[in-house]
């Protein structure tokens, strides 16, 4: 009877230890998966269909703060619509270096950003860097106003560089001709807060 007792007694001791060892395991995977998950990462979370809000991110950006339905991610920035700046959504490109703050009012939306799917292997677009995206208006000559960190301006990317774009500086709705371009500025990308596209 007292061998019995003794092994039921090795027998739980040893089911406890074994669950705190795997409680202690869990934690630790727990704690590895946050220390990898990225602000972009967290961005996409938030905006994940049946996401409540309709999918749209309350950004801090500088000292603006606005909801952005985002449409696609890259490496290193998102495109969205920016909603609620007028009638329509404001296309925009947002690096996610210029975001100071991502706004979440309840706990559950904290949660769901948490719970992330790693994908093996990133989509072709999730490997582009913003200097990329950034090519493509300059190629398509799209008209673009963009937020720096000292103030707004308007104009046509003329070349990008690896590190700062050429702007060619005209007003609002008019196409970039020379004669109504009133100066260029290079700008640092480490300077652009975000930008919005006619």
């Amino acid at each position: 009877m007292r061998w019995n007792r003794l092994f039921d007694d090795l027998e739980v001791q040893l089911d406890r230890e074994l669950d705190l060892e795997d409680r202690g395991l869990r934690q630790e995977e727990e704690r590895l998966r946050l220390g990898r998950l990225s602000l972009r990462e967290r961005i996409a979370a938030l905006a994940a269909p049946g996401e409540p809000a309709a999918s749209a991110v309350r950004l801090e950006i500088g000292d603006e703060t606005f909801h952005v339905r985002p449409t696609a991610f890259g490496r290193d920035w998102l495109a969205g619509d920016i909603i609620g700046e007028g009638p329509y959504p404001l296309a925009c490109v947002i690096p996610f270096a210029s975001v100071t703050a991502i706004v979440v009012t309840s706990e559950s939306r904290i949660a769901a950003s948490l719970e992330t799917e790693r994908e093996s292997t990133a989509r072709l677009m999730e490997r582009i860097g913003l200097v990329f995206a950034l090519r493509d208006l300059c190629r398509r000559r799209v008209g673009v106003s963009i937020v720096t960190v000292t103030g707004r301006v308007h104009g046509t990317i003329d070349r990008v560089a690896r590190d700062h774009i050429d702007l060619a500086v005209h007003e609002r709705g008019v196409p970039r001709r020379t004669r109504d371009v009133a100066e260029f500025r290079i700008l640092p990308l480490t300077a652009i807060r975000y930008l919005t596209m006619e």
